[in-house]
This record gives C-alpha cells, structure tokens and sequence, in this order.
C-alpha cells in the first residue's frame, strides 16, 4: 500500500489536503481522508524528512506552509511564510541543499525558501521576472514551474513571457539567471520533464497546446529548441489548454493532458529522446485534468480533475506507452495536485 497526496482548490467541496490509499497490487484506490484544513493548497510536496509543504493562501495573503508527520502518522503546523497578494501555484523541493522554490503565477516571481531539521520554513530570494507575450492571459509575467534540473541548477518556465530560464543555486538560497530560452510567442511555457539521459527535455505550452522538444547542455545551462508538436488531435477547434506533462521512468514515452479537449496525449520518444511521436489520444473521461501522475511502478497512470472531481484510472502498457481505461468515478474534491510518496 502507498500513499496518494492530493493538493486542491477549496472553492466548492474541499477543505485541504486529502489523501488515498493506493493498492499497487490490484490497482485501486480507496480511503479519502483529509489530513490537512488548508486554503488553496493547490501544490504540494514531501521532503526527505516527512516535512509536508505546501502552497497557501488566507486573509488575503499567500506564501508556503510546512507540516511535519508525528508519531501518530498525524501532519502538525511548523510554520506559515506569507505574503500580501497571491499564492504561488507550484512548489518545488531541492533535498540535497535543504531549500523550496515557489513560483507565482500572479505575481510573476520566484522564490526561494530555506527548510530547517524541524521543517521550519524561511525566504531566502525573490527574483521578479518581467515582460509579456501575444496572448490574452499574457499581460505580464507569470512564473509557473520552479524546479531542479538534472544537474541540479533552477529551471522556471514562464508562462506569461515565453521564456524557460536557468538560475545557478548557492547553499543559501540565492539565484543568478544563467540562461533563459525564448520560445514561440503565445506558447504559455507551463511544465517540464527532463529525459534521463538529462541531454533533452520536453515543455508543455498551456496556450498554444503544444509540446516543445529542447536540447539542454549542462556546462551552460542552456536550452534550444528541436521540434514543436500539438498535443491535441488535427480536427479539434475548441478551446483547451495544457495541463500537465509527466515521462514514464525509462524515458520512452511522454504524457500530456488537455485541459477542455479531456484527454491524455501520449508519445513515444526515439533517438534518445530528441525526437517523439504521437501514438494515442485517450478521453480522460473527467472535466478538466488539471494533474496526473504514474505510479510508483510506472504501470498506471491516475488523473485528477479540478471540475468533475474525480480521479480516472488508466492501466499503462510499459511496451508500447498506451493506455487502457480501468475506472472513472475515484472521488477527489478539487483535485489539482497528484503527489505519490
């Protein structure tokens, strides 16, 4: 038995932070329990040392939360790190030099946090990013993804510029840009996933719905675009956005979700991963699939809408990347974060 985190909005039905009982085994998920009252914790993540944190926002205000596990297997409060206006909507966890990166979407910043022994949370750097882009939803920065590289340095997409940057990272928590890769106007950089050669990597465009393949080189933390494919099918003309981006264990095959189309669009990757090809689009038989993961295994793949609240559940062929849908109707109040751990 494993355990699912499932971060979420908390406008309608939720009230936090809940989690589920997975059965690797039989493929099943069951038990929803609510762990955490939050507001808003709508991405989450686990330290090494069972310290929970999580994006939060209340009183007008948004920042990070951290929650150790007790004895009891119970989350206890260590602190709260918050600032006026909006949450950020991605959290990121660097282990091996005790920080947190946040991103944040309104704001357009970067943050960085320091994490002590007892899960004690403290800002270190802000950077502001600058700049717009073509599309309606880019009239400033937005910063949206804010995690590790193979190598270990920062990388951030952001959305609302249409640039992918590089930071170098001090034991102290301090940023300095190293590169930055300007994409395609109106792409909407969101996600990435890395290959694990850790040569190419895969971006996720939310506006234009599209999947951008990069070289990246690690002596210079610099990006450059190989090839750009849509993630939705020829003959859709309705409006939809991309969700998430996930890369099956052995780098074989990506998966992105389209938010408004529903489905999941899979591909295979050749060549090392410098080329892919669409091989399935699956509906995702829920509205608005806001998040999904693999399991641990990498023999399912558990996807979580925001709308319909809901988590589908797909078997996944490690041979040849499809999926099979298996069952539909897991309930998950506003779920918009899958976090396995």
């Amino acid at each position: 038995m494993q355990t699912l985190y499932l971060g979420s909005y908390t406008r309608r039905e939720s009230q936090g932070i809940y989690t589920l009982d997975w059965n690797f085994e039989a493929g099943t998920l069951d038990n929803l329990n609510l762990i955490i009252k939050e507001g808003n914790p709508t991405y989450l993540g686990l330290t090494d040392n069972n310290t929970l944190v999580t994006v939060t926002a209340r009183d007008n205000m948004g920042g990070v939360a951290s929650y150790r596990k007790d004895d009891n297997g119970e989350f206890k409060e260590i602190n709260h790190v918050l600032l006026e206006g909006a949450a950020p909507c991605y959290v990121g966890i660097d282990n091996h030099r005790q920080l947190v990166y946040g991103a944040n979407y309104h704001k357009g910043e970067v943050t960085v946090y320091q994490i002590d022994e007892t899960g004690q949370l403290t800002l270190t750097d802000t950077i502001q990013h600058e700049g717009n882009g073509p599309h309606a939803n880019q009239t400033s920065a937005h910063a949206h993804y804010a995690d590790l590289t193979p190598d270990n340095r920062l990388v951030v997409c952001d959305l609302g510029t249409d640039e992918v940057y590089t930071y170098d990272v001090s034991s102290k928590g301090k940023l300095t840009e190293v590169a930055r890769l300007n994409v395609a106007p109106g792409t909407g950089p969101r996600h990435i996933v890395f290959h694990p050669e850790g040569k190419v990597a895969y971006i996720l465009g939310e506006l234009a719905n599209t999947l951008t393949v990069v070289n990246y080189d690690e002596t210079t933390g610099m990006f450059s675009e190989i090839t750009t494919l849509s993630t939705l099918p020829i003959d859709f003309d309705g409006e939809s956005a991309g969700g998430a981006i996930r890369i099956s264990e052995d780098g074989r095959f990506v998966y992105v979700s389209n938010r408004g189309h529903n489905s999941v669009a899979v591909y295979q990757t050749q060549e090392e991963g410098h080329r892919v090809e669409k091989i399935q689009t699956i509906a995702s038989e829920g509205d608005f699939p806001r998040d999904f993961t693999l399991s641990p295994d990498n023999n399912w793949v558990l996807v979580a809408h925001q709308n319909s609240d809901n988590i589908t559940l797909f078997k996944r062929d490690a041979e040849n990347g499809r999926l099979t849908l298996k069952e539909t109707d897991i309930l998950a109040p506003e779920c918009v974060c899958t976090y396995f751990a």
